[in-house]
């Protein structure tokens, strides 16, 4: 399903980057009503974007499309999830869709 039909109440912005600072910029833009953020392996190993997260009034969903706590043992812990007001796993990317449910 295409998220920007599906959600066309919605103003739906997408960022994707393999760079961490870009990231942390597109969360500290003063300019977003919600995000949802798959930070990938980020997720894991990214203080700055936790900090970055916590530092906004911003509400932030997480999403991953795997289950993470079916996989390796470190991929366990996330340091968004506990500033993230929510999250969502293992739904595959069904789970865009029940993020941005939120934001309705």
């Amino acid at each position: 399903m295409e998220l920007k039909t599906a959600f066309s109440e919605l103003e739906l912005h997408y960022h994707q980057s393999n760079i961490e600072g870009e990231l942390i910029d597109q969360i500290q833009d003063e300019g977003w009503d919600g995000i949802v953020l798959n930070a990938g392996a980020y997720t894991h190993t990214s203080i700055g974007i936790r900090d970055a997260i916590a530092a906004v009034d911003t509400e932030v969903v997480e999403v991953h499309i795997s289950n993470i706590t079916q996989r390796e043992a470190f991929r366990h812990e996330s340091y968004i999830s506990p500033v993230a007001t929510g999250c969502v796993f293992g739904f595959g990317l069904k789970g865009y869709e029940l993020a941005l449910n939120y934001f309705r």
